[in-house]
């Protein structure tokens, strides 16, 4: 009987190893190709912004000096912020009406917003380019009105405007999986307690909703500051942004370690805004934890 027993501990011991060991062998595919695509081109550039065309902070240091690079750095900046609060006040109230109208109102707004995904993004930005440049429907809608010389094609407005369109699904669609989970009683609780419906909902229901905004709007600004088709097509080289003025160093001047040094100080930009986001996140999430419970 020991013999058996023995026997069958033997047989199930590697079956229970290779049941253990096969959530690692599932994520080799993807680490692999994280490995292949993603962390060997983001090694050789950072490395490349230390060595080329000699080795030390030469790019780093110029890159500091140059007024124009810092200028385009901080209109980069300063066009994410914009575009992230845009789409932010114009998403919530459509992720909000998500969460009150039926199933079948609900899966019509989720097809609208899943729209621009639909389509290709040129051909989004080519009807932006028709709609924004001199004699389209806005320049003539604003002279008609006695508004002339509304020509948003080539600034920096225009591509806002177009970037704040093609980003809106990814605002609406954090909120509304944020906004869902919300138990709507707590809003009929603060009612029943005295609070008028407005009050109602600053103190309970956006505070409950922070999470949800705050991935949208990391989601958003971190998408919009890589941005190169959308400036490209629609804005001038004067109005440029940070992706262009990399594309412009690879493919023009040949200088792929100040591209390089651009490339990771964006990298840098990036990982403060996520830490920066996180920071934030944890307490707001703790106080509608609290509002909630009470």
């Amino acid at each position: 009987m020991s013999e058996t027993t023995a026997a069958v501990a033997a047989g199930t011991l590697p079956r229970r190893r290779l049941r253990a060991a096969a959530p690692v062998w599932l994520l080799l595919p993807a680490t692999a190709m994280l490995l292949v695509f993603f962390v060997y081109p983001l090694t050789a550039i950072i490395w490349r912004s230390f060595t080329d065309p000699a080795i030390g902070l030469s790019n780093y240091t110029a890159l500091l000096h140059d007024d124009v690079s810092i200028k385009i750095l901080l209109r980069t900046l300063r066009t994410s912020l914009i575009v992230a609060l845009c789409t932010l006040a114009i998403a919530y109230p459509y992720a909000y009406a998500m969460t009150r109208v039926g199933p079948r109102a609900r899966s019509v707004l989720t097809v609208l917003v899943l729209l621009p995904f639909w389509t290709s993004l040129m051909a989004r930005n080519f009807a932006w380019y028709m709609l924004l440049q001199r004699g389209g429907p806005i320049d003539r809608f604003f002279g008609a009105i006695g508004i002339d010389d509304v020509v948003l094609l080539g600034s920096v407005a225009g591509v806002t405007i177009a970037m704040v369109q093609v980003m809106l699904p990814y605002m609406v669609l954090p909120l509304y999986s944020g906004m869902e989970k919300i138990d709507r009683r707590l809003l009929d609780a603060a009612t029943s307690l005295g609070a008028p419906r407005w009050r109602a909902f600053v103190r309970v229901y956006l505070p409950l909703s922070i999470p949800g905004m705050l991935s949208g709007f990391s989601l958003v600004f971190v998408i919009t500051l890589g941005f190169y088709i959308t400036p490209a097509l629609l804005g001038t080289p004067q109005q440029s942004l940070i992706s262009q003025l990399i594309g412009t160093q690879v493919s023009d001047l040949l200088d792929f370690g100040g591209a390089g040094a651009l490339g990771a100080v964006l990298l840098v930009v990036t990982l403060l805004v996520l830490f920066a986001v996180s920071r934030v996140a944890r307490p707001t999430a703790a106080l509608g934890q609290a509002v909630g419970r009470e």
